[in-house]
């Protein structure tokens, strides 16, 4: 399989989009490559990447970090994964920025009230960090849990969405 690097600089640190020239594949931090390496033969199997952009994706991306919460809304994903991985990720797009749920909220929302430590596993295996927005799930005593590009990113992510949010609100 043919993928594409593209790397992007953002307030949290450069961000490495993988893309097969018509959906995101991958999304992580340039200190976590290793990971996304990782993610991505489990779910692509073997792949040649290559540096070069091949998606919209930057430009979402620089919108997100603008202050545009919806510009992530349209990017196409291709995650591969497990079905239930996937209904786990499905649902976290679902939650809206600026918004937070539980482990056990998202897992009573898939239809699974009884998994959610699967559903905390499912979270850290996101390949698409961000655009899959895996960050706004919490702890449910509202504690900032596991975060596969660090809790201080989490804490900056949450933050901005609550900026942007309470901003929108204002206007």
């Amino acid at each position: 399989m043919k993928l594409y690097l593209d790397r992007v600089p953002s307030p949290i640190g450069a961000i490495l989009l993988v893309s097969d020239g018509e959906a995101l594949r991958a999304l992580d931090f340039e200190d976590y490559e290793p990971r996304m390496q990782r993610l991505l033969r489990n779910y692509c199997g073997r792949y040649d990447l290559t540096q070069g952009v091949r998606s919209g994706a930057r430009q979402h991306i620089a919108g997100y970090f603008d202050g545009d919460l919806t510009a992530l809304d349209t990017i196409p994903v291709q995650t591969g994964g497990t079905e239930f991985q996937r209904r786990v990720w499905a649902a976290l797009r679902q939650i809206p920025p600026g918004s937070t749920t539980s482990y056990g909220r998202l897992a009573a929302k898939i239809g699974a009230p009884k998994a959610s430590r699967a559903v905390g596993l499912a979270n850290g295996a996101n390949p698409v960090a961000i655009v899959v927005p895996c960050h706004r799930v919490i702890g449910a005593d509202s504690s900032l849990t596991g975060y596969g590009g660090g809790l201080p990113r989490k804490a900056w992510l949450l933050r901005h969405e609550a900026n942007a949010c309470a901003g929108r609100s204002a206007a």
